[in-house]
């Protein structure tokens, strides 16, 4: 059963096919994409097709993607989770995108306190990381004020 997580402000739940006008709003912006790692989408089937990896990555346990929707407001505005999840190894890679017209009102930085509290003391992971493009100084910013720890330069690690 997919787990739904609660903080102050918003709510992590399942990604729904019903979701793909969101995903599709993310993941269509360049902005968001360009500091991704991944094409911006052109066409709603793009999205739909991730909501699907997301939901297979799940179900084979190799990631677990939540939807950022507020309390107040149904939609969602962004997505988090782990990706590369290994059970076994105890670890996982954090990975999130929020729609600019929520950057920087501390929701992602909600959201990710919640999923490292949840992989700790749920998962019983004992190490997640984030791989970040140096360029990303909101994103670096923002896992330094959460207790990430910054360990290297991955070169060539994504080419663009």
């Amino acid at each position: 059963m997919f787990p739904t997580l609660s903080t102050d402000r918003l709510v992590l739940r399942e990604i729904f096919q019903e979701d793909a006008e969101a995903i599709y709003s993310n993941f269509s912006d360049d902005r968001v994409t360009k500091l991704y790692g991944m094409n911006t989408f052109t066409k709603l089937e793009e999205a739909e097709n991730l909501i699907n990896t997301f939901s297979s990555n799940f179900t084979q346990k190799r990631g677990i993607r939540w939807g950022i929707e507020r309390k107040d407001k149904k939609g969602l505005i962004g997505t988090i989770g782990f990706n590369l999840w290994s059970p076994a190894h105890k670890r996982a890679e954090i990975g999130y995108e929020m729609h600019p017209e929520f950057w920087r009102l501390g929701y992602t930085s909600e959201a990710l306190k919640e999923i490292v509290n949840y992989g700790f003391n749920e998962l019983g992971l004992t190490r997640m990381g984030a791989v970040v493009f140096i360029e990303n100084d909101a994103s670096i910013q923002l896992l330094l004020k959460n207790g990430f720890e910054k360990e290297g330069i991955l070169k060539k690690y994504i080419s663009k």
